[in-house]
């Protein structure tokens, strides 16, 4: 039972305050906002502040503290409020907002937050102290022949028509679709509280059982100011009364007005005072706060709980650890801010390419890349895809590896690190191996790889295509991509023409290893430390699989039929020299890069 009972009064000083579709907690050391954007991500940002602790002494005496408390709450809940509102409507500013910035050089944001204060503490201004004021010099102007109400009876009627205003307010914004969302994630804020009061695992499932209501609430601080304020204000105007002096019209409005900090601190000490306590004979002080709190609370969904976990748990690392840094909310960025980032990064790693930054970004949004400079903004969530996809490609992983798949002649071909990425002149070879096929003519495709030489030539001719690698694991992918393409081809697992005995083909072509072993640890990493060796490897003077090709190819190719073989950049005449009837092809940058044999 005394477990029991422990667990029952785990108090915390964190508090909380729903904002657009998200919370906020504040602890002792920290303060941390949980939004949950349009594209359904949580995101965070944390800020530290001065623990009560290191503040001044005369800013922790009992009432200073609390109109301290309600100043600091209220522009910091202002703040928050229109944080994550920028949050959750990211977007292209609109005209007027890029008018405002460009003709005035101010931040909009701050613009917005000025006007909504202004126009916050006017409607407050005239909602609880001017109206109640017009309500009761109605009744007396009703009663007529002079009549005017005794100091007390005044200001108890002036209370009552500010607490039927604050409930009439607070019901009539609760019909308000956003507000309702608003009241819905403030019950998460108590729901959060309160499971960990409870000595509960912080999960959406145990939140859900607890209680939306808390004693810290600020609508019963609401209350509290309204009851407190009725004693007050009938105290100081009984004292003036005492003097002579009446207060009325502009002097009764300035008067409440200046009271109002009292009345904050006071009114903080009393929620403070009756928050750590549990007994049952101060319930009747609470009661009124906790009824209100049916209305400014909603049941929140396991999404919100979410949020508000997520913001609790940071704040509570924070309190735990100081050296936590405080974070910013990813803000959305242009296209062409992030491409530029991309392209620092990559240059940061030793990858000097200016394409491959371009690629990133245009793969990742879906977009061309002519199009990854513009002004057009990007979400946090496809930002984050470009981080990710960046994230990678610096370990040293080839781009394409990295993405998944490439474009080899109009064809997405799969890619991973079974076989080599296709390269652009690769392409070439496939296009002067065409101009000599039709459907009726067999292919050969020695060192397939990926398949992306035999899925295009099968794809563009109609040509039966036998496709050969001694890599069981290249052939898997080629069958991949050759299904993935909707290409007929056969597989054949063997070292060059092994397995291939007996068969001929009308064409031959081969993109086979041809980089000389000792070269192999010069070549880029993202080439050496991730494409398969095995395809790479043309022994020592690179033109191993030349020379057996050219051996044995006469056996496998039909008379009139050809040849094309793709080669390095200083290696074509060899190759060309050990076949009888050969031309060397350039390239479209004029390097010497396809032999072309006919038999």
């Amino acid at each position: 039972m005394k477990k029991e009972k422990d667990k029952k009064v785990k108090k915390t000083s964190v508090g909380g305050q729903a904002v657009m579709e998200g919370v906020m907690m504040r602890g002792r050391s920290a303060m941390a906002t949980a939004v949950r954007d349009a594209d359904g991500i949580i995101r965070v940002e944390s800020v530290r502040i001065t623990p009560p602790e290191k503040q001044k002494k005369i800013l922790r005496f009992p009432i200073i503290r609390g109109v301290v408390s309600f100043v600091s709450s209220f522009v910091t809940g202002m703040k928050t409020l229109m944080r994550s509102a920028e949050v959750f409507g990211e977007g292209e500013p609109s005209r007027f907002e890029k008018w405002l910035a460009k003709t005035f050089k101010v931040n909009v944001m701050n613009v917005v937050l000025f006007l909504s204060a202004l126009l916050g503490v006017a409607l407050a201004v005239g909602l609880f102290v001017l109206l109640p004021i017009w309500c009761r010099r109605g009744i007396e102007l009703i009663v007529g022949n002079g009549f005017h109400f005794s100091v007390v009876a005044k200001n108890f009627i002036e209370g009552g028509f500010k607490i039927l205003v604050f409930v009439g307010y607070i019901l009539l914004i609760s019909l308000m679709k956003d507000v309702r969302r608003l009241f819905m994630y403030h019950g998460a804020e108590h729901k959060t509280i309160a499971c960990y009061e409870k000595d509960l695992p912080l999960t959406p499932e145990n939140a859900r059982t607890c209680s939306r209501i808390h004693d810290r609430c600020g609508t019963t601080f609401m209350v509290f100011v309204i009851v407190i304020s009725i004693l007050v204000f009938a105290a100081v105007e009984a004292i003036f009364g005492a003097y002579g002096i009446s207060v009325e019209r502009i002097w009764r409005v300035l008067l409440k007005i200046a009271l109002l900090p009292v009345v904050a601190g006071l009114s903080y000490e009393l929620l403070k005072a009756l928050a750590k306590t549990d007994s049952k004979i101060v319930l009747p002080l609470k009661w009124p706060g906790m009824l209100l709190q049916k209305i400014t609370t909603r049941e929140p969904d396991d999404e919100m709980l979410e949020v508000a976990i997520t913001a609790f748990n940071k704040v509570m690392e924070m309190d735990a650890d100081p050296t936590i840094p405080p974070q910013k909310f990813m803000s959305a960025k242009k296209r062409k801010d992030i491409t530029e980032e991309v392209k620092r990064q990559l240059k940061a790693a030793g990858i000097d390419e200016d394409a491959e930054a371009e690629w990133i970004v245009s793969l990742t949004l879906g977009i061309k890349r002519s199009e990854v400079y513009s002004d057009a903004v990007v979400t946090p969530k496809n930002a984050d895809k470009v981080y990710k996809l960046l994230k990678e490609r610096l370990t040293g992983r080839p781009l394409w590896y990295c993405v998944g798949d490439t474009e080899f002649y109009g064809y997405k071909i799969k890619v991973d690190e079974r076989a080599l990425i296709p390269r652009p002149e690769t392409e070439e070879l496939v296009e002067h191996a065409l101009k000599t096929l039709d459907e009726t003519k067999t292919v050969l495709d020695l060192c397939t790889g990926s398949g992306a030489i035999a899925v295009a030539i099968a794809k563009k001719s109609g040509a039966k295509v036998t496709a050969s690698d001694i890599s069981l694991k290249a052939l898997e992918l080629a069958e991949e991509n050759a299904e993935m393409n909707g290409a007929e081809l056969e597989f054949i697992k063997g070292d060059l023409f092994e397995n291939l005995q007996g068969r001929k083909f009308d064409v031959i072509v081969t993109n086979p290893p041809y980089v000389k072993r000792g070269d192999i640890d010069k070549l880029q990493r993202e080439i050496r430390e991730f494409e398969p060796v095995l395809a790479l490897d043309g022994g020592e003077d690179g033109l191993e699989f030349y020379k057996r090709i050219a051996a044995e190819a006469k056996e496998h190719i039909n008379a009139g039929g050809y040849l094309f073989a793709e080669c390095g950049e200083d290696q074509a005449n060899d190759v060309a020299s050990m076949f009888e009837n050969a031309e060397i092809i350039k390239d479209i940058n004029g390097k010497d890069r396809i032999v072309k044999a006919v038999f």
